[in-house]
């Protein structure tokens, strides 16, 4: 059987390729075929398509059938639907604590959405703001947007900006009703309330807005990435900012917490992706009018809509389903 990938063979080309088949299964691993893939627009458009090391294997979230389960592995029957980490490739090998069960009533592709829902699932374990507290997502993209649902679901009271008509009106049919073009400082019953902003653009003025309208203390947490620079700001604004407002201004690395959970260490990454499966399936997380469904073989054309701004939706996924029996390429 044929193996294949999608690979970043140069800069801003995409193909699938065929690729080596997996290794020796080890007694702690699961294999399987992969049903679907998820595209980072983000790292993959700054860090794969236009990269600068070729060949490039992009892409870290993927649902899987299991198919070959190690000898000491408990818990995982052959056919069971499982998520984990993956890279676009017709196939997963992982370690069985890597692998996710996904709920029987979560779609495939919905449940991929769980590995963007981890970016922020980290700020929502480790803030110091509490349910009912005033929290503000800048950017709703992809991580900002689920950001939004999963603070909403977490009990706080959830404001979103957002400068790009389409993506605010996503936000507002999920449910979320404070949305604002521009960060709202002119009304008098936000400015100075905020307990939290999660910063999802990586734009730099949205970092100085964020230290401007949150409380005395308040936490400016930077999930998004600051891919190139935007604006002729000066550093000094910022530190003034911060020292006289007392902002609590951090990184929003995802990986803070550990990967795997245990005796004193109750949240870690994967039970956050737990939490994220769980949400999506019992359908409190509104996504599915805004995926996107592409077959692998038309990765080149999926990556330059996405790079030019014509990708539908707000989510693209490869369907690995619509690939020959063999696996191999087609067309």
């Amino acid at each position: 059987m044929k193996h294949c990938a999608v690979l970043i063979t140069s800069k801003e080309h995409a193909e699938l390729a065929d690729v080596a088949a997996p290794g020796t299964l080890g007694v702690n691993e699961i294999r399987g075929k992969t049903v679907c893939t998820l595209v980072s627009p983000g790292t993959e458009l700054a860090w794969n398509y236009t990269g600068t090391t070729f060949p490039s294997l992009p892409g870290y979230a993927a649902v899987f059938t299991a198919e070959d389960i190690g000898a000491e592995v408990k818990g995982v029957s052959v056919g069971d639907m499982l998520f984990c980490m993956g890279p676009h490739r017709s196939f997963q090998q992982v370690e069985a604590r890597a692998a996710r069960p996904v709920p029987k009533d979560l779609r495939p592709e919905k449940g991929v959405l769980a590995r963007l829902m981890g970016v922020s699932m980290t700020t929502l374990m480790t803030t110091a703001a509490r349910p009912g507290d005033r929290v503000m997502i800048t950017g709703a993209g992809p991580v900002g947007f689920l950001a939004a649902q999963m603070f909403a679901l977490s009990g706080y009271e959830v404001l979103v900006v957002e400068p790009d008509a389409v993506r605010r009106r996503q936000v507002e049919q999920s449910g979320i009703r404070g949305v604002f073009a521009k960060t709202p400082f002119d009304d008098a019953s936000i400015a100075g309330t905020v307990a939290l902003v999660v910063e999802c653009s990586g734009h730099e003025q949205a970092v100085l807005d964020a230290c401007r309208i949150v409380r005395k203390k308040g936490e400016v947490v930077l999930v998004g990435v600051p891919w190139r620079r935007q604006t002729d700001a000066y550093a000094h604004e910022l530190l003034s900012l911060v020292f006289h407002k007392y902002v609590v201004m951090r990184s929003g690395w995802e990986w803070e917490l550990p990967h795997h959970t245990a005796d004193f260490d109750a949240h870690s990454i994967h039970s956050g992706f737990d939490t994220a499966l769980r949400w999506l399936a019992s359908g409190r997380i509104v996504a599915e009018a805004l995926i996107t469904m592409v077959d692998p073989r038309a990765a080149q054309s999926a990556y330059q809509d996405l790079m030019h701004k014509r990708a539908k939706g707000l989510f693209m996924v490869f369907d690995w389903t619509r690939m020959p029996a063999s696996g191999g390429k087609s067309g």
